[in-house]
């Protein structure tokens, strides 16, 4: 065992490796040693464990290795070949080029961010989208923060801390990870008070909860699950009715951020932030990497006066939004108020993708790649916690496995680690990628990680 470990190369020679030394003229001394030491480290734990000692140019393989995982720029762009618009471990929603243009833009330089240059003071980094979003969605006044977690932590926290806050069962939920009502009110200092029952919740349930230390009613859409059969829920418009009766605002988490009726593609309805608004909710909070197909943001729309009390919360400074992520959405807004969202957000592109199109795609995928591919009937989603169990026809592209390599997990497997990584999903044992989320510039791409995949 000791003459195992002595066979093991010193610091200084393998510094003096070429591949070594390349390292060290991109990146600092300093880091180069600490990597090789890390790469020694771990080979002594394995030959104490039995292994054998790696030969000199295997261990500078390793460390090469080491250094690319550990110095890559991450995140890492990936294509999206699963069939999932708004695929959550893939970072949601692409941005449309004019949203990419100006979040770079904001990135390269200074920017008016909190700066009003008519009367050459500070100003609020608010103004410009609030003006957006109250034209895109009717309100009287919107905010913008971090995501739509923080979003609706310091509303709860701004309306309702040391209160009440009434929430029907089927609505204390929990969405991906690990985000759950109850605890978000309980971390906003609001004490959740359950009504009604999980599949049935009515009117008089939230009003018989009512007392003098309520502060509001909270609507909570059912992202990502649907619950069918004998069930039961009110009305947005119902509750904001009541609501008044007893002077007790409505807050409504959307989630999604639809701003389009989703009946026109072939889905369900997904309630729109517009008819929040319009039903008379005091505040509604939805993301904006959902289906409004923007950067990541939590966005608050409603009344003047509420949302003017969570701009004043001490929270709202610790939440607040980037001068990039304000670019993006600024220009993601502005699609809907020109009315070409549909066709120039990618989201919506791949959402109203004619199946034939689709099938154009996958056949010429098909006829670039051989025999062992083939053009299939398949469905999309649309994720992220959008109309959950709605699917959209699609064309798949169906690549059979060789067992000798792996079968379908090894080729889905040599897919991601490709240059490019490639990610797709397995059915019926075969690899399939769908076109409908492969943006149209990754196609050569796609198509040469493929035929190195097959090999």
């Amino acid at each position: 065992m000791s003459s195992s470990f002595r066979n093991l190369p010193s610091v200084d020679l393998l510094l003096s490796q070429e591949p070594v030394l390349q390292l060290a003229r991109t990146y600092s001394h300093e880091a180069v040693v600490r990597i090789v030491r890390q790469q020694l480290d771990e080979c002594r734990r394995t030959i104490a464990l039995g292994a054998a000692p790696p030969t000199l140019p295997e261990l500078v393989n390793m460390i090469s290795h080491r250094a690319t995982q550990a110095w890559q720029s991450r995140p890492q762009s990936v294509i999206n070949a699963t069939g999932v618009i708004l695929h959550t471990n893939l970072g949601r929603a692409p941005l449309s080029l004019q949203a990419v243009q100006a979040a770079m833009a904001a990135a390269k330089g200074y920017t008016d961010l909190e700066f009003e240059l008519v009367k050459g003071e500070r100003g609020s980094r608010q103004a410009h989208m609030r003006s957006l979003l109250c034209q895109v969605t009717g309100a009287e006044a919107a905010l913008v923060v971090n995501n739509n977690a923080s979003a609706v932590m310091l509303g709860l926290a701004a309306i309702a801390y040391g209160k009440e806050v009434i929430v029907s069962r089927g609505e204390a939920v929990e969405i991906g990870g690990g985000f759950r009502i109850p605890d978000v009110l309980a971390q906003s200092g609001a004490r959740l008070v359950e009504v009604g029952t999980t599949n049935r919740t009515y009117v008089a349930d939230y009003e018989a909860a009512i007392t003098g230390n309520t502060a509001a009613l909270l609507k909570v859409h059912s992202s990502n699950f649907r619950v069918m059969g004998f069930t039961h829920t009110p009305e947005i418009v119902e509750l904001v009715e009541m609501g008044r009766r007893h002077n007790v605002p409505v807050l409504h988490d959307l989630g999604s951020g639809c701003l389009l009726e989703t009946t026109q593609f072939g889905l369900a309805h997904e309630p729109t932030v517009q008819e929040s608004i319009a039903a008379g909710c005091g505040l509604a909070f939805f993301s904006g990497d959902k289906l409004l197909g923007g950067p990541q943001a939590g966005i608050v729309v409603g009344q003047q006066e509420l949302v003017a009390r969570l701009e004043r919360h001490p929270l709202a400074r610790a939440v607040r939004i980037d001068k990039m992520s304000l670019a993006a959405l600024g220009a993601t807004l502005l699609h809907y108020l020109k009315g070409e969202a549909a066709t120039a957000i990618p989201v919506w592109q791949m959402i109203s993708a004619p199946p034939d199109a689709i099938r154009r795609r996958a056949a010429r995928w098909r006829r670039a790649l051989g025999p062992r591919a083939s053009v299939v009937r398949g469905e999309s989603t649309i994720g992220g916690g959008s109309l959950p169990g709605e699917t959209l026809p699609t064309w798949l592209l169906a690549l059979d496995p060789d067992a000798s390599t792996g079968g379908a997990e090894g080729l889905a497997q040599r897919l991601r680690q490709a240059t490019t990584p490639v990610v797709a999903r397995i059915e019926n044992d075969r690899v399939v990628l769908d076109p409908r989320t492969v943006l149209p510039d990754e196609e050569k791409t796609l198509v040469k990680a493929i035929r190195e995949s097959l090999k």
